[in-house]
């Protein structure tokens, strides 16, 4: 509890809105070989079927034994992605594979939404890192962006870079409001993570969600997932995973519902 005070205090005046300054946006690092290659190059093993996995993000220990190798061109380990290639021979058995998969290409993927467009969201009180409770049923007639994240998911700190310039700026001054919450961890890491954040230049007041509840409501998997909910409590728009574009998709639909 002591080290949750502390934390409080430091991060103290943190705001639902955040700053408005531009905030420069990080790069990944894409390692594969053990060498740091180009999107150009991830393309290229990308045409030629060389790709056997990435992972974003890499462990403490993963990280300094990169920092040893290539020292200040590693930046935060959740922005480092590691391709593992493939040999021939894999490349020879996956091509087998995908030949006898061909009946299964229309199936139906799950997205792992349990709500989607035009259901009405299903109410919560979430505590928020600055103490306060926000209850979504408390919020009728604002549009509300419901965002879930979690500190270790790349994707969702990028899109985090994003979203003060063009959201919460832009709708500062509006019937708009921000809740995103944190996905099964606990206050005192979704508090470190926001001060490391803030340094970054990214400020704003999220919620925790330790034990899933809010979450098993909305969705059973892959994040970041938004849901922007209309002024009736309606959800009217959903995205999955931060694609190219998706926060400026965001910012357009929340001008719709607000009739700008």
């Amino acid at each position: 509890m002591k080290k949750i005070i502390i934390l409080f205090s430091i991060l103290y005046g943190i705001t639902l809105f955040g700053q408005t300054k531009e905030i420069k946006k990080p790069e990944y690092v894409i390692i594969a070989n053990n060498e740091i290659i180009t999107k150009e190059k991830v393309q290229e093993y990308g045409e030629q079927g060389s790709i056997k996995s990435m992972s974003k993000g890499v462990s403490q220990d993963v990280w300094n034994k990169l920092a040893e190798k290539f020292g200040e061109k590693i930046g935060d380990r959740e922005f480092i992605i590691l391709i593992d290639l493939i040999t021939e021979e894999e490349k020879t058995e996956n091509q087998k594979k995908m030949n006898s998969d061909v009946a299964i290409k229309n199936e139906k993927i799950d997205d792992g939404f349990i709500l989607n467009i035009n259901d009405n969201a299903k109410d919560f009180t979430v505590k928020m890192i600055d103490g306060k409770n926000i209850t979504l049923s408390d919020l009728k007639g604002k549009v509300v962006l419901l965002n879930f994240w979690a500190t270790w998911c790349a994707p969702c700190l990028m899109e985090f870079y994003e979203i003060p310039s063009k959201i919460l700026k832009q709708f500062k001054n509006t019937e708009f409001v921000f809740i995103p919450i944190s996905r099964g961890e606990s206050e005192e890491k979704v508090l470190k993570k926001m001060i490391q954040l803030k340094k970054n230049g990214i400020d704003f007041n999220v919620g925790i969600d330790p034990n899933e509840n809010i979450w098993n409501e909305y969705a059973t998997q892959f994040i970041p997932k938004n849901f922007l909910i209309d002024q009736n409590g309606v959800i009217k728009f959903i995205s999955n995973g931060n694609a190219e574009g998706n926060v400026d998709k965001l910012a357009t639909e929340i001008k719709k519902l607000l009739g700008e």
